[in-house]
């Protein structure tokens, strides 16, 4: 027992709790940057954004809301998989850069009130 009446074994707890949120941040946020930098430049954004958020979600509470609403966009596919492969165009892919841009926006900023 300390002098302050706090144990060590809670004390090293938390700060392993702390240094975990850091580390998830840390990947979780290194991915998400390469995801929106491959929207730009040839690669595979669709899987390295939702990738990201998915670290994210681990630990914080934005990211789950951004994940949910993303998977909400997305079509279900069929269980045969008869269905064709939807073509990645420059418009989808200008509606998903809108779309993380409207959820960043959302996040950041704060809800204007009606009077």
């Amino acid at each position: 027992m300390r002098p302050d009446g706090l144990q060590v074994s809670t004390l090293r707890f938390a700060t392993l709790k702390q240094i975990k949120r850091v580390v998830i941040a840390v990947a979780g946020g290194t991915v998400l940057a390469l995801g929106l930098v491959l929207i730009v430049i040839p690669g595979p954004a669709f899987l390295v954004i939702p990738a990201g958020l998915a670290i994210l979600a681990v630990e914080f509470a934005w990211a789950r809301r951004w994940l949910r609403s993303a998977r909400a966009l997305l079509p279900q596919r069929s269980k045969d998989d008869s269905a064709p492969r939807k073509k990645f165009t420059m418009k989808s892919v200008l509606r998903s850069a809108s779309f993380l841009l409207r959820q960043m926006r959302r996040t950041l900023l704060p809800k204007r009130k009606n009077t």
